[in-house]
């Protein structure tokens, strides 16, 4: 059985103790045992990523292009075999895993650019001679938490800027999923990285996740993850004075209006429920269909789901993979009851038998539902979307925005007129126009608004606004 260790200061650490990683796809398969840091190592961990700030935030911007260039160069060359291994870990189609892949190569690649336009702004003072400078400085060690459901785009789009703009890392990955972050973190240390400047954590969320947020020596923390876990981190963080940035739920509607292209709609709404098995805080969650063209709607989608290959994430043909773990598994099914009890219409949704022991479930679309209903409250992270009918656009863009959540919206609409009403009304961080809701460019800034994020956006320039600390200088060029 292959053991993999944890990183800190530049070198491999055997943890407290280890835990299997499990093909969701096929549970007889082993990916290996993955170090479970206790409190002490994590502490070791911060200690040698304090340390190697000194250093690295006096680097130059053409070491740092060096380092991220350098690993993004080897995470492109090696998508195929790192995809593999995503989809083994975490239950994504391999089409889909090779494609995030390039996606966290891509993202090196754009943030070693970042560390060359840094740049800064110089104003004339209103007092006469005086000089004003604004510059961005690094924040010091940045502690970041990601989840199982995206395990090397996310953590890429954290490290990335963190080591870009001059910061060290300490990065604990989702339980589940360990081996993607792992591969990442050794390529980068193998890129040339100074001991120090990456560390890698891996283990439960109650010991390290804690021990990275209550220790006096992180700067800052970024999460992905659910809503009570972000929240409770927040708080910590606000108590201890530490910057924080939070990315957790969302339930995505996408408006199907009357004068919509059919094709177009459902499509855009199989891939943005049911791809990746459901599991993005993106997945279009709330189908709001207006009464023209519901029942065709309907008919058609259903038809769609029943040509969808549910099965082994690794095998040719497949179109949606097994669900995470059985605790996920159970929790789809337990919203499906739900729905039921609440009194949707249920297609779908019921477990899969493959080839091999995995968690495997139908795609489940539930009908007749109200936007009032627990299964258009909550958000279910699973293979299970609802639809909801209404009258006409405007009640369709009210439904939209009556949830906690404001992170991706869609509309399926030939009209100009209302696209552009509903990008502009519709409260939600990222809106989406006869596409899928979920999906995003690795350049340009990703996150949401109410309950679903909290802080600066994550990806693109905009990553800056977390990842640096403005200084103002004022400079009297006459006395000098």
């Amino acid at each position: 059985m292959n053991q993999f260790d944890n990183y800190i200061d530049g070198e491999w650490v055997r943890g407290a103790t280890t835990s299997a990683n499990l093909n969701p796809s096929n549970l007889d398969d082993v990916i290996g045992e993955f170090a479970q840091a206790d409190d002490a190592q994590t502490r070791d961990a911060i200690a040698a990523a304090r340390r190697a700030f000194a250093r690295w935030s006096l680097s130059t911007p053409q070491q740092r292009f060096d380092l991220l260039d350098q690993a993004g160069s080897v995470i492109l060359a090696r998508k195929a075999e790192l995809g593999r291994l995503l989809a083994r870990e975490e239950g994504k189609t391999l089409p889909e895993a090779i494609g995030e892949v390039g996606r966290a190569g891509q993202i090196f690649k754009f943030f070693a650019g970042e560390a060359l336009r840094i740049g800064g702004e110089s104003v004339p003072s209103v007092r006469p001679g005086m000089t004003v400078e604004m510059t961005r400085e690094p924040l010091g060690v940045i502690g970041l938490i990601t989840p199982w459901n995206f395990p090397i785009a996310i953590p890429a789009w954290k490290i990335a800027p963190a080591l870009a703009y001059g910061n060290t890392v300490v990065i604990k990955p989702a339980d589940l999923v360990p081996a993607s972050t792992w591969e990442l973190v050794k390529i980068i240390a193998e890129a040339g990285a100074p001991a120090g400047v990456i560390n890698l954590v891996m283990g439960r969320g109650s010991v390290v996740g804690e021990a990275i947020v209550n220790s006096p020596d992180v700067d800052a923390v970024s999460f992905t993850g659910s809503v009570a876990t972000g929240r409770a981190i927040g708080a910590k963080c606000f108590a201890t004075g530490k910057k924080f940035q939070l990315e957790m739920g969302g339930k995505n509607p996408m408006v199907i209006v009357d004068d919509a292209d059919l094709d177009v709609a459902v499509e855009a709404c199989i891939n943005g429920a049911f791809f990746s098995t459901g599991q993005r805080c993106t997945a279009s969650s709330r189908l709001i269909v207006t009464e023209g063209i519901h029942d065709r709607f309907v008919d058609a989608l259903k038809a769609r789901m029943k040509a969808l290959k549910v099965g082994d994430a690794l095998a040719d043909g497949t179109h949606i993979g097994p669900v995470v773990d059985d605790r996920q598994l159970q929790q789809d099914e337990r919203y499906i009851a739900v729905a039921r009890e609440e009194g949707g219409e249920v297609f779908g949704g019921e477990r899969v038998e493959a080839s091999t022991r995995g968690y495997f479930l139908a795609p489940a679309l539930v009908t007749n539902t109200t936007a009032a209903m627990r299964i258009n409250r909550e958000e279910v992270f699973g293979p299970v979307a609802t639809v909801i009918k209404v009258k006409d656009y405007h009640e369709a863009l009210a439904v939209a925005n009556d949830t906690e959540f404001g992170l991706s919206a869609g509309i399926c609409t030939t009209s100009l007129s209302l696209a552009s009403h509903f990008r502009r009304h519709v409260q939600a961080g990222m809106v989406m126009v006869n596409t899928a809701t979920a999906g995003v460019d690795y350049h340009a800034p990703f996150g949401g608004r109410k309950g679903s994020s909290y802080g600066p956006r994550e990806q693109g320039s905009y990553a800056r606004e977390f990842y640096t600390t403005v200084k103002t200088s004022y400079i009297n060029p006459g006395a000098v």
